[in-house]
């Protein structure tokens, strides 16, 4: 078993996702602790063309399984060909991004590979040569750190908090592909169709600015001042739980621990109260604005900057100011 990190880099339509090539710059750091070689898992169908430019962001070598099968995701599927590639590499660490994919595909590797998983890490380092994994529980009121006695170490990585590496682009990686031996019977499930959702939005866990709206905004047709705003800023919208609960907005848009996990370098959280729940999946943010009526609502406790006002007057203001300042 070598002292290697082997990063599982999703893509999506032949683009990697941002917390991908975070996790590719997070494994190459790792792997100089370790002495051992940083290498990276490309899995989907067509994207033989872009696994070289990972090299950029450190891995040396590039698995590649290119298969039709595997034009969509399914946890079968690329569980298979994931775990193909750490029989084949041996390496003592794997990591993954903690995105929708991740959460569905690492528990299954790691049930298959007979090892343990640390989920949604928010910081990795290496003490006598084994991984130790910072990640949050209890809806974030206590950091624990996780260690595996069993390999390869599989961790998920919070999006938007590892930093991403200054691409050198004249690296390209090595490429090595990989025949996964994909038969029809290895894939019980199968998409059979893609929905998306009208009007190109930025997935929340990539977006570096969001704003969100929570039981305040007192219904659905509301959040068209947040969309104006999110608009204004180019970012993306929102909700904690009560407002998805309510139907006001749909699930995907749902911030905390039921929710998505968000990092951003901007969150503006409008009439939210601050339950421990949406806490758990904002608070690592890295500027918090908060405004609501309460000045006893517990997001004051971790917002940078608070407004203790009405939101539907603050909001078409910040909105103005937003599209003045970005127009100069």
């Amino acid at each position: 078993m070598a002292d290697n990190v082997l990063v599982f880099a999703e893509q999506r339509e032949g683009k990697f996702r941002k917390v991908a090539l975070e996790a590719v710059s997070e494994g190459k750091r790792l792997a100089d602790r370790l002495g051992g070689e940083s290498s990276a898992a490309v899995i989907g169908s067509g994207v033989e063309g872009i696994a070289g430019s990972l090299g950029a962001y450190g891995a040396a070598k590039v698995y590649v399984v290119d298969d039709p099968a595997l034009e969509d995701y399914t946890s079968d599927g690329f569980a298979k060909a994931l775990c193909r590639i750490i029989k084949d590499t041996e390496p003592s660490i794997v990591l993954m991004g903690c995105t929708s994919t991740g959460r569905d595909l690492g528990p299954k590797v790691a049930a298959r590979m007979a090892t343990g998983l640390a989920a949604d890490c928010t910081a990795l380092d290496v003490k006598d040569g084994k991984l130790v994994a910072t990640r949050p529980m209890y809806a974030g009121k206590v950091l624990a750190e996780v260690v595996c006695d069993t390999t390869p170490q599989i961790a998920s990585v919070r999006p938007n908090v590892f930093s991403l590496a200054e691409p050198d682009e004249s690296v390209s990686a090595e490429i090595v592909k990989v025949d996964a031996e994909m038969s029809p019977d290895d894939l019980r499930t199968r998409v059979k169709e893609v929905i998306r959702a009208a009007g190109a939005t930025i997935d929340l866990t990539e977006a570096q600015i969001i704003v969100s709206g929570g039981r305040g905004m007192g219904g659905a047709e509301k959040f068209s001042i947040l969309e104006e705003l999110a608009e204004a800023l180019g970012g993306a919208v929102g909700a904690s739980r009560s407002a998805v609960d309510a139907g006001w907005r749909d699930h995907q848009f749902q911030v905390g621990q039921t929710g998505k996990t968000v990092s951003p370098v901007l969150y503006i959280a409008c009439g939210i109260s601050g339950a421990i729940q949406h806490l758990a999946g904002m608070k690592t943010s890295k500027v918090i604005v908060a405004v609501n009526k309460d000045p006893e609502a517990p997001i004051f406790k971790v917002a940078d900057y608070g407004i203790v006002a009405d939101l539907f007057d603050v909001v078409p203001i910040l909105t103005e100011e937003a599209k003045k300042l970005l127009a100069e």
